[in-house]
């Protein structure tokens, strides 16, 4: 497939995701969690870039960074060579450790910023891992209500979005953080749809198809079942700003076939 090249941010903030190969583990053990934090620490002091959040799930990792003194795809090459080659002496193996290249999302706005905030510290939660955010040791979750202490991760600029009080504004993202929507928190123009879904919630979406309909694995077998993809694709042309290309590529099936999809 060909590279894309990516969408700068205005902002200088990014969500980043990294993937292992394959979908495999890029942790087996708390010793390899603690050397990637701590990569992230090194190369944060060389480069100067600002970590807000970070979640470390088994087979990739979530980071919501603002650029330092260099592009972005310099900062992660850093970071993942640096990893890669502890993990590949610690383990006795060769060849690449993440698939492909890193994902990068930029953050529009304020709104958009907190929205992924919130998506970050709840992937445990989503996963099944924990049945609460403040549960789950590997992301920067304490950091932000306070029960824990990283001087890697930077809490006060998006906190002073909550409230100039500090102990305000951990029990304000607290409150953000259980709250299933998020419009009930941020101010939404009356303009736009209400039922919009954004790219995060088109994934759970997908997921969530998968789920009602009993079928195995993940949502990329939807393409299984001839009723259910119609609907599936019928809903993402409703209720998304999805291209046509995008929509065949998520759920792997011919452009043709999202094209003579019809709204109802």
């Amino acid at each position: 497939m060909p590279r894309y090249q990516r969408v700068i941010s205005e902002t200088g903030i990014y969500h980043v995701m990294l993937r292992g190969n394959e979908r495999k583990n890029l942790f087996f053990d708390d010793e390899d969690r603690l050397r990637f934090l701590e990569t992230l620490s090194i190369k944060k002091k060389e480069v100067g870039f600002i970590l807000y959040a970070y979640c470390l799930m088994d087979n990739h990792v979530h980071l919501l960074i603002r650029e330092g003194n260099e592009t972005l795809g310099l900062t992660m090459k850093r970071i993942n060579v640096s990893f890669a080659n502890y993990f590949n002496q610690k383990y006795h193996r060769i060849g690449h450790l993440f698939q492909d290249r890193f994902k990068s999302e930029p953050i529009k706005d304020e709104r958009h910023l907190l929205a992924v905030l919130r998506y970050i510290h709840q992937n445990p939660v989503k996963a099944g891992m924990v049945n609460h955010a403040g549960r789950y040791n590997w992301s920067s979750y304490c950091e932000y209500v306070g029960t824990r202490t990283n001087s890697n991760v930077d809490t006060d600029f998006i906190l002073s979005i909550f409230a100039k009080d500090q102990r305000e504004a951990r029990l304000l993202f607290a409150q953000f953080m259980e709250d299933e929507s998020l419009e009930t928190f941020l101010d939404v123009k009356e303009d736009a749809p209400k039922d919009l879904l954004t790219s995060y919630q088109v994934m759970d979406f997908l997921k969530n198809q998968a789920i009602i309909h009993g079928i195995e694995g993940d949502y990329r077998m939807l393409k299984s079942h001839r009723a259910v993809i119609e609907e599936t694709i019928r809903e993402l042309k409703t209720r998304s700003t999805l291209s046509i290309r995008r929509i065949a590529e998520l759920l792997e099936v011919n452009r043709g076939l999202v094209q003579r999809i019809r709204i109802k």
